[in-house]
Parts: C-alpha cells; sequence; structure tokens
C-alpha cells in the first residue's frame, strides 16, 4: 500500500470516528475556513449542509447571558490550550435557543511547536442541563429560605422559655413560648413530609396500585379526622349526599393524601361557614369534591395555585403557615394516578377544588 492509499484510508476511518460522535464536531484552519464537520453538527445547528472552506461564522453564531453577539474568531484565537464554555447559546431560526457546551482545542502541525494549523470545536446542546440545574439552585435557595424563619423562631422561643424559668415561676409564659416552638416544629415537619413525597413523586419511584376504596368510607374517615381542627377555628365540616355503595379502584393512599391538602387548606384559608366534602360517580372514575366559604382565590392566583412554593400575596394568606408545597405535590400525585384537577373560586365567597380520580380497574 503506498502513502496515498494510506492516507485516503486514514482519512475514511476520521471519518467513520467523527460521524459516530453523538457531540457535534467541526474543524477549521488558521483562517477559520471549515475542513472537516460531523452529521452531529448540521443537526445542532439546524442545517442540511456545510461547504467546505465556508468560514464558520456563516454558520456559527453564539450569544453570551447578556444575549448579545459573541466575536468568535477573538474567542477562539485567545487560547493555545484546550477551553470549554458552557455560559453561551446558539440562536435558531425562530428565535428559540439552546445553551451550548464548547470546546476549543487548538491543532498543531508538529506537537509541541507554535505553529498552528487549525482548531477543533466541539459542541453540544445542554439546554436541559442547564435548566435542571437552574431548577436545582433555585430550589435550594426557597428551601434555604422556607428553613430559615421557622428556625429563628423555634431557636427563640427556646431561649426564652429556657431565660423565663431560670428567672420566673410563670407558667403561662413558659408555655406560650413552648406553644410557638411546637407550632414551628410541626411546620418544619409538614415541610420535610412534603419535600420527602415531591422528591419521591419525581424520581418517579411511587407505587400506582389499585385497590377497592370505598368512597363514603374514605370520606366520613377525613371527616373525622379534621372535625376537631374545623372547630377550632368555628367552622363546620360534613360529607354531602354520597352513595354509600360508591366503589373507586385506585391508590386510596394517594387519593387520601389529595384530599387531605385541599380540605386543610379549605380550613386554613375559612374563617366561617361550611367546608363540604362530596364525590359523584362520573363516567370512567369519580369525582371528588371539597368545598369551603372561605376567602378565595384571586383570578391571577388560581393560574399559579399548583406552582412550586408559590404563595399569595393576599395578606390574609400570609397570616396562616403553609409550606408552599402541598398543592405542587398535589399536582403531582394526581398526574400519577392520572386525575384532573379543577378550581372554582371568587374572592370572599370561597374555593371549590374538584378531583376526577379514574378506576383503575381491579387489580388481578
Amino acid at each position: 500500500m503506498n502513502n496515498n492509499e494510506t492516507e485516503t484510508l486514514d482519512q475514511q476511518r476520521l471519518n467513520i470516528l467523527i460521524n459516530s460522535m453523538s457531540d457535534a464536531v467541526i474543524t477549521i484552519d488558521e483562517n477559520f475556513k471549515i475542513q472537516l464537520y460531523n452529521a452531529s453538527a448540521l443537526n445542532l445547528l439546524d442545517i442540511n449542509n456545510i461547504k467546505i472552506g465556508d468560514e464558520i461564522i456563516n454558520y456559527l453564531e453564539i450569544y453570551n447571558k447578556k444575549d448579545e453577539l459573541v466575536d468568535l474568531k477573538h474567542i477562539v484565537r485567545k487560547h493555545d490550550r484546550i477551553t470549554t464554555y458552557e455560559n453561551f447559546s446558539l440562536k435558531y431560526i425562530d428565535n428559540s435557543k439552546a445553551n451550548l457546551f464548547l470546546s476549543i482545542s487548538p491543532i498543531h502541525s508538529v506537537y509541541g511547536k507554535k505553529n498552528l494549523s487549525g482548531y477543533i470545536l466541539i459542541m453540544r446542546d445542554i439546554t436541559r442541563n442547564k435548566s435542571l440545574e437552574e431548577e436545582r439552585d433555585e430550589f435550594i435557595s426557597v428551601v434555604s429560605h422556607e428553613l430559615r424563619t421557622p428556625i429563628a423562631i423555634t431557636e427563640g422561643a427556646v431561649s426564652n422559655a429556657m431565660a423565663f424559668t431560670e428567672r420566673s415561676d410563670d407558667k403561662t409564659k413558659i408555655l406560650e413560648f413552648l406553644d410557638q416552638a411546637h407550632k414551628q416544629v410541626l411546620y418544619l415537619s409538614d415541610l420535610v413530609n412534603d419535600l420527602s413525597t415531591l422528591s419521591r413523586a419525581e424520581r418517579g419511584v411511587l407505587e400506582i396500585k389499585s385497590e377497592e376504596i370505598n368512597v363514603l368510607q374514605l370520606l366520613e374517615e377525613l371527616l373525622k379526622n379534621y372535625s376537631s381542627d374545623a372547630r377550632k377555628k368555628t367552622l363546620r365540616i360534613k360529607v354531602g349526599k354520597v352513595d354509600n355503595k360508591l366503589i373507586l379502584n385506585s391508590t386510596q393512599l394517594y387519593v387520601r393524601e389529595i384530599l387531605q391538602n385541599f380540605i386543610t387548606n379549605a380550613i386554613k384559608y375559612s374563617n366561617k361557614g361550611v367546608i363540604e366534602l362530596g364525590a359523584d360517580k362520573s363516567e370512567g372514575g369519580v369525582l371528588f369534591s371539597v368545598s369551603d366559604q372561605g376567602i378565595g382565590i384571586s383570578k391571577s392566583d388560581q393560574a399559579k395555585v399548583f406552582d412550586k412554593f408559590f404563595r399569595s400575596e393576599d395578606f390574609r394568606t400570609r397570616q396562616s403557615s403553609g409550606t408552599g408545597l402541598g398543592l405542587y405535590v398535589t399536582a403531582k400525585l394526581a398526574k400519577l394516578l392520572g386525575a384532573k384537577i379543577s378550581l372554582s373560586s371568587k374572592l370572599n365567597q370561597g374555593s371549590t377544588f374538584n378531583i376526577f380520580v379514574p378506576d383503575l380497574g381491579k387489580e388481578v
């Protein structure tokens, strides 16, 4: 085999190797003219063809975080060793964007020498990774903020109780401080439970199993469990007219948790009237409802109540403690069950949360 045949074979092998890569690869010479590219480069740039010998800037425009066009030639020239970036983005013809991983590798014609013959650009769409990273950072920030207040209140209340114990026999004041601390510990417990359920739901490890649920019996159990909390706020909780033979095949634990979240919200944001639990047979499943005569939810807030950590700016809502996760977890559980939630509400007139839970059929 002569030298020309060897070079041709090596080039073919190189082309096969580069085209087998999932990352976009483009090689350019010292004048920024394209020498080689792979199929992934076409996919990333969303184009059908690249002409060998054209300048790279005819095909690749990158933007910084301020949405300013970056001088690609300047970025490439200023490095004499492999350099990577993750803070640039591509902009497509429809103005959509993709976060970009960009690796720049200088090519030297003789190893260890200064003479440069070009660059290899390796690129990857990291939009999803960036999105998850930003969501994680926001989540950590919000959770830290949510934890800071109850921990500070608990620490202060316990410190005050300890101080009063040393210098006073006023048990009323001591019990008041301990009650403050206890309420904050309960809040922290709710937050940890919500975060635990949320984590399992988002990782998809919650088990969905079909079991026979007597709907009236479930609602009566919830009535019994929450009647005391309702009475403390001079509220009345009742079960509407429900067929005692109504049966639903679904996961009772998650149906119960969803209804519990609706009920606790109804109690929390009501100062008068009746909270009614209802259920009716509907085609393919059961339609549950929880209605109250509370403060209601504004139109603008109704679109956000199922968002993670959402708390209304309504001062009446701010007076009640809450993790801001209850309804978000509810929406996650509903999705797992294939259920659909709807909400109707008017300010100062109350709210009704409806959820249609499909019948999963009897487990074989």
